[in-house]
């Protein structure tokens, strides 16, 4: 019994770890490539595309269907409570209770259905088609956050090196001021300098926090997933790989946005075609068996025949106009999607050239800046070096400090510039892209 009492508050204490771990959530390392491919697997929006491609696959098998031979059958029963059919000559014919069953065959069958047909069928490749794009831009995006928050831990890391550095510096500037060696004044004004980069941190922290929640969304993962991600800053940003996008040709077909405007060209095309088509006419034969049934003592008298088949034809002749008003808002329409085509196979070419442009802008301006933040590092720290040993002023230090958070203020920025050009082509870009 005492062993008992022992053992019950161990048992509540793993309890309460194992609660605690339930609520961090799991961890899951990522690379940036299983980041991406976690978030195709996970991501509902992508998972939305993934049925709406079943969704046309299911409505062009719907269509098909109905060229198929369509089987019904029904069962009825009548009873006309004893009534007898009476005749001038005394004779009368009781009306027995019976029961008919009844099934019907038939196939019906125009050049409507199957010109519709082929439109579910663009349709169904035009679901493809988005979901590919939005594989694409899910994995671009989630790229972007995970650049947003490998530079971000870099540069707060950096910071921390230099807080690190700064409160050093400020406990010897305070001692030196209590020993009479220097005023009280530089040590408030290095007292400000530490708060600044201090604050500069916070800032950063809040919003890699932020940046891993968004991370979280895009993957599709748990809220309570603890990430941690494993691919380096620098192999995301390989300054040759990013630049080879550049290089290639820029294959209009390989653009999701002209795939998709291909597909309605020729949908465009298939609905003049399904409005010439309302002229023609329709099919139908059919196939039906009857079995009448009388439930009384005689046979009533049986009028239905058990077999009989038949075949129509249905053309429609006048409509008021109707059809060919129809034909013409198909022609409009038509004629619209092929102005829409050339303007647009215009508008992506200037966007390539712009992309390009853009890209290689960003990548100059990312290696300035990142030269530019080793540089104000150097200097912060030679200048607190020598500010220790007298050598500089408290303002040469604040002023190293705040060149240096402005530094990485500006290569955060740099490397965004880089992420965000670089996104665009390759959403212009497209299937080449893969």
């Amino acid at each position: 019994m005492k062993k008992a009492k022992h053992l019950l508050p161990l048992f509540i204490a793993l309890l309460s770890i194992a609660h605690l771990r339930a609520q961090e959530g799991a961890v899951l390392p990522l690379s940036l490539a299983e980041a991406q491919q976690y978030a195709v697997e996970h991501n509902y929006a992508l998972q939305n595309a993934s049925l709406n491609v079943k969704k046309a696959e299911a409505a062009k098998w719907q269509t098909l269907s109905s060229m198929l031979p369509q089987i019904s059958s029904s069962f009825d029963y009548s009873n006309m409570l004893g009534y007898e059919m009476s005749f001038m000559n005394g004779i009368s014919i009781p009306l027995n209770p019976y029961g008919t069953f009844a099934m019907t065959a038939s196939v019906a069958l125009s050049a409507s259905q199957i010109m519709g047909t082929v439109m579910n069928d663009i349709s169904l490749r035009m679901s493809d088609i988005t979901q590919k794009q939005s594989e694409l831009t899910t994995r671009t995006g989630v790229k972007s956050v995970y650049t947003s928050i490998m530079v971000m831990e870099d540069v707060v890391k950096l910071l921390d090196s230099s807080l690190n550095n700064m409160n050093t510096l400020l406990e010897a500037t305070r001692k030196s001021a209590q020993a009479g060696a220097i005023e009280n004044i530089e040590v408030d004004k290095l007292t400000v300098q530490v708060a600044t980069l201090r604050n500069s941190i916070t800032a950063n922290r809040r919003s890699l926090k932020m940046l891993y929640s968004s991370l979280i969304l895009q993957l599709g993962a748990d809220a309570n997933t603890q990430l941690v991600l494993t691919t380096p800053l620098d192999r995301i940003m390989n300054v040759d790989q990013v630049a080879q996008l550049t290089q290639g040709n820029f294959k209009l077909e390989d653009n999701y946005n002209y795939q998709l405007l291909l597909q309605n060209e020729d949908m465009a095309q298939k609905q003049v075609t399904n409005a010439w088509l309302q002229f023609t006419p329709s099919l139908r034969v059919f196939y039906q068996y009857n079995n009448k049934t009388y439930f009384g003592r005689d046979e009533g008298m049986n009028m239905t025949p058990p077999q009989m088949v038949g075949a129509s034809i249905s053309l429609p002749l006048f409509q008021s106009g109707s059809r060919l008003s129809a034909i013409r808002q198909a022609k409009i329409s038509q004629q619209v999607t092929a102005n829409t085509k050339r303007q647009t196979e215009d508008a992506l070419q200037v966007e390539y050239n712009q992309d390009c442009y853009n890209l290689v802008s960003a990548l100059e301006s990312y290696q300035i800046q990142k030269e530019n933040l080793a540089v104000t590092k150097r200097v912060l720290d030679n200048t607190s070096s020598k500010y220790r040993t007298g050598y500089a002023s408290n303002l040469e230090v604040t002023n190293a400090s705040t060149d240096f958070i402005t530094a990485q203020s500006n290569y955060v920025q740099a490397v965004m510039q880089v992420v965000t050009a670089q996104i665009a082509l390759e959403n212009l870009l497209g299937e080449s892209n893969k």
